[in-house]
């Protein structure tokens, strides 16, 4: 299957797992709702353009928004992680070796560690503007740091299962 065609279908498969499936879940907590949808944006290729990067967070963010209803608390949390997506890639990852070997960030391709590391930077940074920016019209600041802890744990877990379940091939570049 072409990256595009893969790319694509992921798009899909995570608005919809996102929007019909956990945004269904009854809330656990007053502090835990569980996100995974922005793990489409981690599990970009490497080599992917930081223009085109952003342009596609801002667009699954929306399409997210549209389905949900809710006018971009989405997209600028999807906007931010994009931005910061290829320098803590540069900060982790020896950019000779694993960017020249794999297409895209895994595990396999960064070892527990760095791919650790990293899905935690973002989701904290993900989960902490969007609920930022849900904060902003209620609640105390206790609620604020409550819920990016539970969010934020909830959605790491829901992260890490997932990498388990569907555990992904490394593919490696050719020269060709």
């Amino acid at each position: 299957m072409s990256d595009l065609i893969k790319n694509i279908v992921r798009f899909i498969l995570f608005i919809f797992f996102q929007v019909f499936i956990l945004n269904e879940v009854p809330p656990l907590h007053q502090f835990i709702v569980p996100y995974i949808y922005f793990l489409f944006i981690l599990w970009l290729p490497f080599n992917i353009n930081r223009f085109a990067l952003l342009i596609i967070a801002f667009v699954f963010g929306t399409v997210l928004d549209y389905f949900t209803g809710t006018g971009g608390l989405h997209a600028a949390p999807c906007v931010l992680i994009a931005y910061l997506r290829p320098y803590l890639l540069n900060l982790l990852i020896p950019q000779d070796t694993t960017e020249n070997s794999y297409l895209e960030p895994s595990i396999k391709s960064m070892g527990w560690a760095p791919y650790s590391l990293y899905v935690v930077i973002l989701t904290v940074a993900h989960h902490f503007l969007l609920i930022l920016i849900e904060w902003l019209q209620f609640g105390t600041f206790m609620y604020f740091v409550g819920k990016i802890a539970g969010t934020t744990a909830i959605s790491l877990l829901l992260i890490f299962i997932t990498e388990m379940l569907f555990f992904r091939k490394a593919k490696f570049r050719t020269n060709a």
